[in-house]
């Protein structure tokens, strides 16, 4: 097993690398930057009933947008219980003239209003759940209002816009700063259906990232199997043993994504733990134990010194293990995805797993 020591270095390395991953809120969707919005200068009401009816209890700016995870807590001063309770959310935006796309993730349930017309009617008790809508605006302002109401357990809202169509540019009216630059036309963005999730499967929400990368094992040096998008929700599989990392069900395929990035719908540590290389596929799919190297070492085709070198395994990698030698001084492993080998165990530190689990094979 890991020590104490070895984890929390572990943690330390996923830290410092988490600030690599905050370049990805900016990449492009096809050849435009379908980039999100949330608006700035909303106000929110909350009260103590669900239905929003009553006193208003407390009053909150939420200067740059709605993306708020309450979780089983009170979610203002005022609110006495922390279920049971609802808001209010408006504010006046500044469109372009076109098509846009609103997303909305909630738990539990939503309205949406714009320039006081229901566009949304979602007001029913629900795990996070997200929905989309688009509608075309006129250039200039207008008045959106989210009404919303936490039931039990999680409270979560999220409510952001892209444009999918129509001018954007400083000389369209109503722009800021509009000026004598002509509009230019925003291709319209064809999106990848989502897979279906089962009823009452648990679920995650990308919420932290514009677009987040998906990966072949939970790590942050694991090869990038996809990329899902800001307000994408995905059926979670299974979790590391930390509930750091989640298994999402992706479309054909499945991919881990670090847990920061996500909401998870109830209780995190109700998904099962599942191996680091599930993705990776056979042998090492049934892998239960993962090393890292601590040094470069040789892999060899049999656990012996004397028998050829098969291939040369660099410090830091990780691999799966899926035998070992009786007395423990020989692993089995996977090099990169496509390579069985050997390699002497003095030179790797067991990160995960348990290695009375893994069968003798040499």
């Amino acid at each position: 097993m890991a020590t104490r020591e070895n984890r929390s270095l572990l943690l330390v390395v996923m830290t410092i690398s988490a600030a690599i991953l905050l370049a990805l809120l900016a990449l492009p969707i096809g050849n435009v930057f379908a980039q999100a919005q949330f608006g700035t200068g909303w106000n929110a009401q909350f009260f103590n009933t669900a239905d929003l009816t009553g006193a208003v209890v407390f009053t909150q700016a939420f200067p740059t947008g709605i993306n708020v995870n309450w979780g089983t807590s009170s979610p203002a001063p005022g609110v006495v219980n922390p279920d049971g309770w609802s808001a209010r959310f408006e504010s006046v935006q500044l469109f372009n003239q076109g098509t846009y796309e609103f997303v909305v993730a909630s738990d539990d349930g939503v309205r949406v209003y714009i320039d006081n017309v229901l566009v949304l009617d979602r007001f029913v008790g629900r795990t996070l759940t997200t929905d989309r809508f688009q509608s075309t605006l006129t250039a200039g302002t207008h008045t959106l209002r989210i009404e919303y109401f936490d039931s039990i357990d999680q409270a979560a809202l999220q409510f952001q816009w892209f444009q999918v169509s129509g001018a954007i540019g400083t000389g369209t009216p109503g722009y800021p700063g509009g000026g004598a630059v002509e509009p230019t036309v925003v291709p319209t963005i064809t999106r990848t259906p989502l897979p279906p999730i089962p009823p009452g499967a648990q679920t995650a929400t990308v919420i932290q990232a514009s677009v987040l990368r998906v990966r072949s094992a939970p790590y942050l040096g694991a090869p990038q199997v996809g990329r899902i998008l800001r307000g994408q929700t995905y059926q979670v599989i299974g979790r590391d043993e930390d509930a750091r990392w989640f298994l999402l069900q992706l479309s054909g395929t499945q991919g881990w994504a670090w847990g920061y990035y996500l909401f998870v719908s109830g209780n995190e540590f109700n998904a099962p733990i599942v191996g680091s290389f599930t993705t990776a596929g056979n042998p090492a799919a049934g892998a239960e134990v993962v090393v890292q190297t601590n040094a470069v070492i040789k892999l060899h085709p049999v656990p012996d010194y004397l028998s050829p070198q098969t291939g040369r395994v660099t410090w830091g990698e990780l691999l799966p293990v899926i035998g070992r030698t009786a007395n423990n001084a020989w692993y089995q492993v996977v090099f990169r995805g496509d390579t069985i080998g050997w390699i002497f165990a003095s030179y790797t530190t067991i990160l995960e797993g348990d290695l009375n689990q893994v069968p003798v094979t040499g």
